[in-house]
Parts: structure tokens; C-alpha cells; sequence
């Protein structure tokens, strides 16, 4: 997905700030952030347009009434006779003053959802890698690459220099290259693009990041198995 794309940039923005983009998707959205710039533009852009909403918003105090016909639908409570039985000590989850100031947060639920994207600190800035071409066959297919990873290490974008010359019958796969043992295959990347990939602890036990030359699906054997045509150190 091309996420400089304006109009895409603009419709995932709206739904973070407004607090819209729940669950895995507002996870996701949030790891894509440090890598995309046209993301963190148009949230900023979001936020500008929302946040002065909030100094037109007045609190307002129900009346005692109404709690009190809350009350008695929440818990049946009312001015009946008592009972002479004792009552048993209320959960914490039915307490009265705990419903009030639930109900009183969700009347200004956007705009408190805008504040605090406001309030939270700008994402830090990416780690970037410069893949070169590792001989003079892979010079020859143009195989240079910079790689883009979140701080929090949960998104990377690889984007290739040029367009990356590769046989119809051939794919390309990113790896992540350990001090010590095996690499660990990323998936399948693009030759002519952008490629987005979403893990977790990317940045792990990662000494430098690969890429390999293999068969359509990707390599077989969980290594790699044909030539290494690009590799860039990571360094922190």
C-alpha cells in the first residue's frame, strides 16, 4: 500500500485523530508512523484543525436527578422500603462515582482523544541502511537498496535505488543477518517499489539486513540458498 498517496495519507489521519482507527489497525497505523513521512503530516495537519474545538467545549453538570435515575437503573436502588437483610459491599465495577466520571469523560471523547495526540511526543526518527550491491554480478542488476526502521522496531520499509534487474523466474527476499547463527527471513520484496513489512522486534539480535535471489514463492529451505546481491551493516 502507498502511503504518500495524499488522499489514502489524509483518510487514515482523520480516523487516528478522531479515535475512529481502533484496534490492530490504530497498532499498525501508529508503527507506520515513524517511517512515513506523508503520515506524520497529515496527522499533524488533523490535529491543527480538531484541537481548538476544545476551548469551545464548556463542561456541563448533570442534574441531581439524573444520577439519581441512573442510579436506580444501574443498581435498583430507590425509596422503596429498606430491607432489614444488610446489603453486600458494591464491586468496584458498579460504584456510582466511578460511573459518573465515565459518563462525564465520554462527553467530550473526541476532543479529549485530540488533546492527547497532541500532548504525545513526536515519533523518533528512523533507522536508516544503506544496502550497496555486494559484487560486480550484482552491481549489474543494480541491487541497492535503503532500508527504513521504525525506532520501536516494528516497521520497515525497503525501497530499492533503481529498479532492481531480476529474471521473470526469480524473486527477491530480505533477510535479517544475526551476530551469531542463522539469518531470519522478512518475506518477499519488491524489485521496482516500496516494500512495507510490519514485525516485531525487527531490530532484535540483527547485526546487518540481506538480500538473496530466489524462486518465485521464496527460499525452500528457511535460508537463503541463492546469490547475495545486497547487504548493509545496521548500526545504532
Amino acid at each position: 500500500m502507498d502511503y504518500s498517496r495524499p488522499a489514502l495519507a489524509d483518510r487514515l489521519a482523520a480516523a487516528y485523530v478522531l479515535g475512529t482507527l481502533r484496534g490492530p489497525a490504530r497498532r499498525r497505523f501508529e508503527a507506520l508512523l515513524p517511517a512515513h513521512p506523508a503520515l506524520r503530516t497529515a496527522v499533524t495537519a488533523w490535529q491543527g484543525r480538531l484541537v481548538p474545538l476544545s476551548t469551545s467545549v464548556a463542561p456541563v453538570e448533570p442534574p441531581a436527578a439524573a444520577w439519581a435515575g441512573i442510579e436506580a437503573t444501574l443498581f435498583g436502588t430507590g425509596t422503596g422500603n429498606a430491607t432489614a437483610t444488610a446489603t453486600p459491599p458494591t464491586p468496584w465495577w458498579q460504584r456510582l462515582a466511578l460511573w459518573r466520571g465515565i459518563a462525564g469523560l465520554s462527553t467530550a471523547a473526541a476532543v479529549a482523544l485530540t488533546v492527547v495526540s497532541v500532548q504525545t511526543p513526536p515519533p523518533q526518527a528512523p533507522v536508516l541502511i544503506v544496502m550497496g550491491a555486494s559484487d560486480d554480478a550484482a552491481r549489474a542488476m543494480n541491487a541497492s537498496f535503503v532500508a527504513s526502521v521504525s525506532a520501536d522496531g516494528r516497521a520497515l520499509v525497503l525501497r530499492p535505488v533503481g529498479a532492481v534487474q531480476v529474471a521473470p523466474d526469480r524473486a527477491l527476499e530480505l533477510w535479517a543477518v544475526p551476530p551469531d547463527g542463522a539469518p531470519r527471513s522478512l518475506g518477499l520484496v519488491r524489485a521496482d517499489a516500496s516494500t512495507t513489512l510490519i514485525r516485531t522486534q525487527l531490530l532484535r539480535d540483527t547485526a546487518a539486513f540481506a538480500v538473496s535471489v530466489e524462486p518465485p514463492g521464496g527460499s525452500p529451505t528457511g535460508a537463503p540458498t541463492g546469490p547475495i546481491v545486497s547487504v548493509g551493516k545496521l548500526e545504532i
